[in-house]
C-alpha cells in the first residue's frame, strides 16, 4: 500500500480537545519503559528535547521518571501548546518544560545539544521524513540517547480499519479517523531503514514493539 500523507500539524481545536481528552496512559507508559531498557545509565540526564510534542503527556511522564532534568518540547501546532501549557501548570512543572512553537526543520533551541532526545508519533505527519533525521544531528553528540516512536503502515487499508476496530473501537470519530488516516501516512519498517542510511545514521536501530509500533534508538555515530 503507498503511502498517504495527511496534514503536518494538528491545530483544529476539535482535535485539540480531544487528544487532550484521550486516554493515552497505557500507551504512554509503555513508551517510556523502553527509555530506561534501552538506555539504562541515564540516570543523571539533565537536558531533554522532545520533538512533536503535542499536548505534553510524554514530556510530563519523562519529568517525573527523570527529575533533574529540564525538557525542551517543541511542536508546531499553537492550538496543541496552548493545552500542553495548562497540563504542565496543572502538574506544576512549568520551570523544567519549557514549549517551543517551531517547526521542523530550522528550530532554533537554548541548547546547542541534549542529553535525550525523544519524539512519539511525529514521524509520519512529516511530509519530507529527512526533516526529523536532520533535527536529530543538529541537536545531538554522540552521546546523547535517542528515542522515537512511531507507526508502522500496514499492508492494506483492510489492515488498517481492523487496527482502528481492535485498538480505538470505542474512541470518539475523530480520533478514530485520525488513527486510521495516520496508519496510511506512516512509514514501514524497510522505508525508515532507507531514510536513515540516507542521512547516515547507522548507529540507530529499528525495533518492532507491537503489530502497530516502531522504536527507531541508540546514538549519533
Amino acid at each position: 500500500m503507498q503511502r498517504l500523507l495527511e496534514p503536518e500539524l494538528m491545530n483544529d481545536l476539535e482535535q485539540v480537545t480531544a487528544y487532550a481528552n484521550a486516554d493515552f496512559a497505557a500507551a504512554h507508559s509503555a513508551i517510556m519503559a523502553q527509555f530506561p531498557r534501552l538506555f539504562p545509565h541515564t540516570e543523571g540526564l539533565h537536558t531533554v528535547l522532545d520533538l512533536g510534542c503535542g499536548t505534553a503527556d510524554i514530556a510530563i511522564r519523562f519529568a517525573r521518571m527523570y527529575p533533574n532534568c529540564k525538557i525542551d518540547a517543541v511542536d508546531g501546532s499553537a492550538n496543541m501548546l496552548v493545552q500542553a501549557q495548562t497540563f504542565i501548570e496543572r502538574e506544576s512543572l512549568q520551570d523544567r518544560i519549557i514549549l517551543h512553537h517551531q517547526c521542523l526543520p530550522g528550530c532554533e533551541l537554548p541548547n546547542k545539544n541534549y542529553d535525550a532526545i525523544v519524539s512519539n508519533s511525529l514521524l509520519h505527519h512529516l511530509h519530507e521524513p529527512q526533516y526529523l533525521w536532520q533535527t536529530l544531528k543538529q541537536y545531538a553528540t554522540a552521546k546523547t540517547a535517542i528515542l522515537i516512536c512511531d507507526l508502522i503502515r500496514p499492508t492494506s487499508q483492510q489492515a488498517a480499519t481492523l487496527l482502528v476496530e481492535q485498538y480505538a473501537d470505542s474512541e470518539p470519530e475523530i480520533l478514530r479517523r485520525d488513527f486510521f488516516n495516520s496508519l496510511l501516512a506512516a512509514f514501514t519498517l524497510d522505508e525508515v531503514h532507507a531514510q536513515l542510511s540516507a542521512a547516515n545514521l547507522p548507529g540507530l536501530q529499528i525495533e518492532q514493539i507491537s503489530d502497530r509500533h516502531m522504536l527507531i534508538h541508540g546514538y549519533l555515530p
